[in-house]
């Protein structure tokens, strides 16, 4: 089980669980000069991106625009991961409303590929157990669908969704292993 702060700082943080944030998938213009938006809504979302540049992102932003020598410390987007419930995880649902199959892991906990998965064995995933007061269910982060969201929209959608925060040796492991799979060498067909 990790550990959840309930009190969060001002600013978007590093472990922040934020609800309801949309991914723009893309933006087209019709025949009829409509524009049309294709989005997908996280129920949850981990802030993925390294703490200490969202520290010094929000410190140069807050300060006197006259007293800045460059804007070098301003982040465009933060890095963000969907959290699936474990169970739809587990039946290869976690993306079928985009049509996605996705592999299926056994539900039976004494099974290897569950164990895997809940030990955090799987380097693709990462499971998250949640406090009973925390309204989320046990979750699992999948590390290939991370994406960014502008600055300007995490910091308004902290504001009013925001439901917690990974506590920090908890929120070290995942930035850990996320930067581990992201980092993994991809080797050729043979």
């Amino acid at each position: 089980m990790i550990k959840i702060l309930k009190e969060g700082i001002e600013r978007v943080c590093q472990g922040d669980l934020i609800s309801n944030v949309e991914l723009i998938e893309h933006a087209d213009i019709n025949d009829e000069g409509i524009v049309e938006i294709s989005k997908v809504n996280f129920p949850h979302v981990v802030i993925l991106t390294q703490d200490c540049d969202l520290e010094q992102d929000f410190n140069n932003r807050s300060s006197d625009p006259k007293q800045r020598s460059n804007e070098d410390k301003h982040i465009l987007s933060i890095i963000v991961a969907p959290l699936y419930n474990i169970e739809h995880v587990c039946r290869g649902e976690h993306m079928s409303e985009l049509d996605f199959r996705m592999q299926v892991i056994s539900h039976k906990e004494s099974s290897s590929t569950n164990k895997y998965l809940r030990n955090n064995q799987n380097p693709r995933y990462h499971f998250l157990k949640f406090p009973d007061d925390i309204p989320i269910v046990d979750s699992v982060i999948d590390f290939k669908h991370y994406f960014t969201v502008s600055n300007d929209y995490l910091n308004r959608k902290k504001k009013v969704d925001f439901e917690g925060k990974i506590a920090e040796l908890y929120r070290e492991q995942v930035s850990h292993r996320f930067a581990s799979y992201l980092s993994r060498i991809g080797l050729p067909n043979v």
